[in-house]
């Protein structure tokens, strides 16, 4: 279950410094074998803010839980009308640096495979194959009556018909797709039923409160069991659903390595964690590999 997030994690005093050294990491890549298991901060260099750190949107934004979704018309017509103008923007979003160096090393068969918290598309957008999202996706909409799975941009387009002239300015985005609205920008949105059976519509994604599929955990789990090393990219590792799969590896003995800005909690179970911009340290490792990465339109200082 995704519980609902904390603003603050503390780190101890004594967790492990961080480095800048891309050695472990261009080591650990040049053997191969590499799952990564990424989180909202390989796609804050795209504008999708993370949920913690500096300016972290938890600091002014609680995302929609599962239980206020399903129990209230309210808090749906709510979800819908910032959803559906976060999506305006959201949808815009284009991968990084780091979404393309994650794309490149998989094209040269240095990972097993890659698993996100995130909901954006955008390592699928890069040239990802085979992405878990451990969270769902935001680009498809799901009835809770008839189960039936629809295009997000189909239902944009129903939406932008039924709420003509919607155009509130946002205070943010948030990195669930959410616009930061008040009550009254959203008061009078109107919210639309399945094409289909007319019941509730719920974006495809895994809201706090709501429990992750038995079945893709397992997958995760088998993924770590296969995997030489688990590379984390840009995640706090704050919840369990990432979270679980580093003690996992730490537990079976496979290297973990983080590259995040801040301290996590799995900094204690990890071989190294390097505290650098993700799409710099990423793309100066593939050239210290010799690996194009495709796509990238300039070649960022290197650390």
């Amino acid at each position: 279950m995704r519980t609902r997030p904390t603003l603050h994690w503390t780190p101890p005093a004594d967790l492990p410094p961080g480095t800048t050294d891309l050695k472990p990491l261009a080591d650990a890549l040049g053997a191969g074998g590499v799952l990564v298991l990424s989180g909202a901060g390989i796609s804050t260099e795209s504008g999708i803010p993370a949920y913690r750190g500096e300016g972290g949107s938890l600091t002014r934004h609680t995302p929609m839980t599962y239980q206020d979704f399903t129990g209230s018309a309210h808090a749906r017509r709510r979800y819908w009308a910032r959803g559906h103008l976060g999506w305006r923007t959201f949808g815009r979003a284009r991968p990084n640096a780091g979404h393309l160096a994650v794309a490149s090393f998989a094209r040269h068969g240095l990972l097993s495979g890659v698993v996100t918290q995130n909901v954006d598309g955008l390592h699928q957008a890069a040239g990802s194959e085979g992405v878990v999202e451990l969270h769902g996706g935001l680009d498809r909409v799901r009835c809770l009556s008839c189960g039936a799975v629809t295009a997000r941009a189909d239902l944009a387009v129903r939406l932008e018909e039924a709420n003509a002239g919607f155009a509130p300015v946002a205070a943010g985005i948030n990195p669930d797709g959410d616009a930061d609205l008040t009550d009254e920008q959203v008061a009078g949105f109107r919210v639309l039923p399945c094409a289909d059976c007319g019941g509730v519509l719920k974006p495809d994604v895994v809201f706090f409160g709501e429990t992750v599929p038995a079945e893709r955990i397992e997958h995760c789990r088998r993924l770590v069991r296969e995997a030489a090393s688990l590379l984390v990219l840009g995640s706090s590792l704050t919840v369990m659903s990432g979270l679980r799969f580093v003690r996992q590896a730490a537990q079976a003995d496979i290297p973990v390595l983080i590259v995040n800005r801040d301290a996590t909690r799995g900094d204690a179970l990890a071989s190294t964690r390097i505290t650098l911009p993700l799409g710099a340290a990423l793309t100066s490792v593939a050239d210290r590999l010799g690996v194009p990465v495709e796509g990238r339109t300039a070649v960022p200082e290197g650390p």
